[in-house]
């Protein structure tokens, strides 16, 4: 079993902001498996159980789609629960998240590695002990001029960014269903040769 994490903060004032991409990758995986999102109190998430790949004499991989219900600092704890709960190894953890060091629109996938200062990420890694997930990287740029990183993140997408974000995120849940259906060196194959 898989779980696969969007990383955002709760709440409809944070709803369109850049930090929110996880969340609304995850969304969209959520829609495309005809899923509902619903509170998880075991875990302190919204979640959803579906199966990806599925066909005729095919079951498919199952997997756990979720948001956690508390903010961006502290999604460790409810995504350790989570884990637990579903018996997830932390290994079979793909979260989806913002990034400041990739250019806004810039897609990556990777295993491991270091948080670069996202403190979702390092919360994750701290709770469960291990820095041995998938990661979904979406690239939203750093801020113009002087601005404040911390100002910029919670900040809506510009109209121009606006304007091409559906089609960021749809790429986006492409590349986590790759990861699930064809491994993570497919994935980052085809996603990391696209123009």
């Amino acid at each position: 079993m898989f779980a696969v994490v969007g990383l955002g903060n709760p709440g409809a004032q944070y709803a369109h902001t850049r930090h929110n991409t996880g969340h609304m990758v995850l969304e969209e995986l959520v829609r495309r498996m005809g899923g509902t999102l619903s509170a998880h109190r075991a875990s302190g998430t919204h979640a959803t159980s579906a199966r990806i790949g599925v066909g005729p004499g095919v079951p498919g991989e199952q997997v756990i789609l979720a948001e956690s219900d508390s903010y961006m600092n502290t999604s460790g704890g409810p995504v350790k629960a989570l884990l637990a709960y579903f018996n997830v190894p932390v290994e079979n953890l793909i979260v989806i998240h913002d990034d400041l060091d990739l250019p806004f629109g810039t897609l990556r996938l990777k295993r491991g590695g270091g948080e670069g200062g996202h403190n979702g990420l390092k919360s994750i890694s701290q709770a469960c002990g291990s820095r041995d997930y998938v990661r979904m990287r979406c690239g939203i740029g750093r801020p113009p001029g002087r601005q404040d990183p911390a100002d910029y993140v919670l900040k809506p997408f510009s109209a121009a960014e606006r304007k091409v974000l559906d089609r960021i995120v749809g790429d986006a849940a492409d590349a986590v269903e790759d990861t699930l259906l064809r491994g993570l060196q497919a994935a980052q194959l085809r996603l990391h040769s696209k123009k």
